[in-house]
């Protein structure tokens, strides 16, 4: 396999001219969207180039406590995210949000951590530290990207779902139901609706779409069957701790619509 290409700053630049060209056809097109794909540019350059800086001394520091800042900052960027895409301002999202992402991630990651990377009988080349940044932080990266959409695709559809539902859920709860029961269907719906994309994506993966982990680590010069192999691994992942996630969610938010009495709080 041939080596690594790496990119210089000729190259990067030469990359700019690729928004250039979509900046130009904004225009052409009068789409008003040259602002935005201009702003979109300087952003992608400024974070992506403050992360990799972030990163190499992170990598460089090797310190346990470093490592669990970068993640604790990407949880809560993700929860942040998730708050701010449910319509339905309720006080205590946020807490509930980050702590149903952080149980899952959590979860997801030791198991991972310990039983996959960190296996007893690899060679003594492999790491032996739960908190090697190489593995540790980009896997909870994709894993929180991916569980912040599925949190706010499930919470969403739960909150508009019970605020357009009032009445057949008062009904239950007079019938003597429970306040879980009469909003158990709505649940389900939100998480099947949060989970679905992820099952869709793994449905096709490797036949319709070409994955951009799997593309990274082929232009990387990662033997296709590897990147296969952390491909397969990462999309368990993602499916376990949405699934995770969505169900620690909606169990909180719908406890939120509800008083000490078993009443609906209407919004």
């Amino acid at each position: 396999m041939q080596d690594l290409i790496k990119l210089d700053v000729v190259d990067l630049a030469s990359a700019v001219g690729l928004m250039g060209i979509a900046i130009g056809l904004s225009a052409w097109e009068k789409l008003g969207l040259e602002l935005n794909l201009a702003l979109a540019t300087g952003r992608t350059i400024l974070q992506l180039v403050v992360l990799g800086y972030v990163f190499d001394f992170i990598f460089a520091f090797d310190n346990p406590w470093a490592v669990l800042v970068i993640l604790a900052v990407i949880l809560t960027i993700s929860a942040v995210g998730v708050r701010n895409r449910i319509t339905q301002k309720i006080p205590q999202i946020l807490p509930l949000v980050w702590g149903s992402i952080f149980v899952s991630t959590t979860l997801t990651l030791i198991y991972i951590n310990f039983l996959i990377i960190q296996r007893p009988d690899r060679l003594i080349t492999e790491p032996h530290r739960w908190y090697e940044a190489q593995y540790v932080i980009p896997l909870a990266g994709i894993v929180l990207g991916n569980a912040m959409n599925a949190a706010a695709i499930a919470g969403e559809r739960l909150v508009s779902t019970i605020n357009a539902s009032h009445l057949e859920i008062e009904t239950h709860l007079s019938l003597g139901a429970t306040p879980q029961q009469a909003v158990t269907q709505y649940r389900k719906d939100a998480i099947r609706a949060g989970i679905f994309p992820t099952i869709n994506q793994m449905m096709i993966i490797g036949m319709v779409t070409l994955p951009a982990i799997i593309t990274g680590q082929l232009l990387s010069g990662v033997n296709a069957r590897e990147a296969a192999s952390y491909q397969i691994l990462i999309m368990f992942m993602i499916a376990v701790t949405n699934l995770l996630t969505t169900l620690l969610l909606t169990r909180g938010l719908c406890r939120v619509f509800f008083n000490s009495a078993a009443q609906l709080i209407r919004s």
